[in-house]
């Protein structure tokens, strides 16, 4: 009887939806109705051995959804910046055009974020600059055009780019699936690592979307 509630709820899980405070809620308030009867039921409910049984099963099931959330929460903490619904990796710089920056050395990784490849939906065509191009930080190099519109990409740094991701000219939705690994779209060998003091941490990044999301 409780298998399908399960499997439900931890798909959810993994997809990081607050399921499990909608599952809560709603046992509450059912809850609440059941007790809130005439005081013949609530005895029932007390002395009645299937009542019991009933009783039990729910208990049994909000303890798993208290355990699952608290499980949730440990494990996206451990790994993302907590706040928002998508991922935002603690490791990198953003910008508020929402491209992320990975730094290595004078070598600095470029893509968009998945906040932005969110909005934007499936990505079906990615425009890369040419080997040796110069960008400057806040300038487009390039665009990323999804079904919904399409969206400049601005250079979080400035300098010039070493290579890009040719991969995208053939599978552009890495954008999607895979926006901080594979969906890379421009190496740049940077001119001034000063400019990264202008870009946002995770921390910041993850309020920044909050607060940009809350206006639409």
């Amino acid at each position: 009887m409780l298998c399908g509630p399960i499997a439900i709820s931890s798909i959810f899980l993994l997809n990081r939806v607050n399921v499990l405070d909608i599952c809560l809620l709603v046992w509450i308030v059912n809850y609440i109705r059941f007790c809130n009867g005439k005081l013949a039921e609530t005895e029932r409910m007390l002395t009645s051995p299937n009542s019991w049984h009933v009783y039990v099963l729910n208990l049994w099931w909000v303890s798993y959804l208290v355990i699952l959330r608290f499980i949730a929460d440990f494990s996206f903490s451990s790994n993302f910046t907590p706040g928002i619904e998508v991922s935002i990796l603690k490791d990198l710089k953003y910008a508020d055009s929402h491209e992320w920056v990975k730094v290595n050395g004078n070598s600095a990784t470029i893509g968009i974020t998945d906040h932005a490849q969110d909005h934007l939906g499936d990505v079906v065509y990615v425009e890369l600059p040419d080997v040796g191009t110069a960008v400057k930080q806040g300038d487009s190099f390039g665009a990323v055009e999804s079904v919904k519109a399409t969206s400049d990409v601005n250079s979080p740094v400035s300098g010039k780019v070493v290579e890009v991701n040719e991969e995208l000219s053939s599978s552009p939705a890495l954008v999607n699936s895979s926006p901080y690994e594979g969906g890379w779209i421009i190496k740049v060998e940077m001119n001034d690592a000063g400019e990264l003091k202008n870009l946002m941490d995770s921390e910041k990044y993850s309020k920044f979307c909050e607060e940009e999301d809350s206006k639409h």
